[in-house]
């Protein structure tokens, strides 16, 4: 009897090409979750989708439910929308590969890092099949506002007693080089929008009006100079960024009636959202109160800052990374926000992925070799995880 041939090593950069060619700007799922699940569901993963308002989501499990440890792995197919196309030198979603680089919308970010964390743990599973779970949790919701994406799925975990003992999120990390950094917590991140209302009147009688501007900019301006912190141990200093004052005043004899403005915050662990919200309500306050202007605030915290500890995971990711590079990555907490600061209420939990220098950007691109190494490093993860 002839032995079975054993089936071949999973290609990340020709899932990363047919992940690529799925138009799933966000939310759309665009074929992506379908094109994993089918991949997943034929090399043993129990999957499910977890839908929820209107976004898709996809929950994938090699191993029994409730194993003693399990190895989870977190990221999203969903992309951000291209912008000019005409702008583009290669089709946004034509995966085509020139000089050995990648072109498309979401090579970078992050489809490349899914193809390669599932291409690791379909291949690993088969070749060694490991005392424990591996858990991919992929949400077609990153991009847009994160309401119904990892939330969901990780609601859905908890209804459905599924967990992960650890997860990596695949997001790329590396500025520069490959394997120079992973992530090992983030910033917090606060949204607040101002409306200042003043009295509209004849810019040659200011004495008859209230200009709202006056008030605005002078609040703006405290808000913009006062330093919020000087950094902590893990975080740089807090950043506050005035990102829009509108008036929507075409005429320039009157003075408005009211005018509006946004600041977003990037906070550490100095902070919370809800005190930072505090302390913005009580400076527009006292503005208002010098002004006679009213001033309301709204405020939206989309993520707290946090901070995963030094640690067997960021260790075992650190080891993995300079075994496949020979470079040692960084701990770093910079950049935006990401699904992390969600898997962080569930489990410890690390970012590592490729270098991110045109993501979101015209003609993102990625080098084809940095795939096939993000998954030799997240292969390597794994095969010591469970070793």
């Amino acid at each position: 009897m002839t032995p079975a041939t054993p089936p071949a090593a999973i290609d990340p950069v020709a899932l990363t090409a047919d992940l690529v060619r799925c138009n799933s700007v966000t939310p759309a799922e665009g074929g992506a979750l379908i094109l994993l699940e089918k991949l997943l569901s034929g090399a043993g993963f129990a999957c499910t989708r977890v839908d929820r308002g209107g976004v898709c989501n996809l929950y994938a499990r090699w191993g029994r439910q409730g194993a003693n440890r399990s190895f989870g792995f977190n990221g999203h197919t969903d992309v951000v929308p291209v912008g000019d196309v005409a702008a583009w030198t290669q089709d946004p979603f034509g995966a085509k590969i020139v000089d050995g680089w990648m072109y498309g919308r979401g090579t970078t970010d992050m489809k490349s890092g899914v193809a390669a964390f599932a291409a690791a743990a379909v291949d690993f599973v088969r070749d060694t099949p490991p005392d424990g779970a591996v858990i991919l949790a992929i949400t077609g919701d990153e991009e847009d506002v994160a309401l119904d994406g990892t939330v969901a799925l990780l609601d859905w975990m908890q209804a459905n007693h599924e967990a992960m003992s650890v997860c990596l999120v695949g997001e790329p990390t590396c500025p520069d080089q490959m394997g120079e950094m992973m992530k090992v917590g983030r910033r917090g991140s606060l949204t607040a929008h101002f409306t200042a209302k003043g009295v509209q009147g004849h810019s040659a009688y200011p004495h008859r009006a209230n200009n709202p501007l006056n008030a605005m900019v002078r609040l703006m301006d405290h808000l913009a100079t006062e330093a919020l912190d000087q950094g902590t141990a893990h975080f740089d200093p807090s950043t506050l960024a005035i990102t829009t004052i509108d008036t929507g005043n075409p005429a320039s004899n009157v003075i408005p009636a009211q005018c509006r403005a946004t600041v977003n915050i990037r906070f550490n662990d100095s902070h919370s959202g809800a005190s930072l919200a505090d302390w913005l309500r009580n400076e527009a306050a006292a503005v208002q109160a010098e002004s006679g202007v009213t001033i309301e605030v709204s405020v939206k915290i989309s993520g707290e800052s946090f901070i995963t500890p030094p640690g067997e995971l960021s260790a075992l990711i650190a080891r993995s990374v300079q075994a496949e590079t020979g470079v040692a990555p960084v701990a770093s907490t910079s950049g935006g926000t990401s699904d992390a600061r969600f898997v962080k209420d569930h489990c410890p939990v690390v970012e590592f992925g490729l270098v991110g220098k045109t993501m979101h950007q015209v003609d993102e691109r990625v080098e084809v070799a940095q795939i096939h190494k993000l998954k030799a490093i997240y292969t390597r993860i794994l095969q010591d995880y469970f070793a």
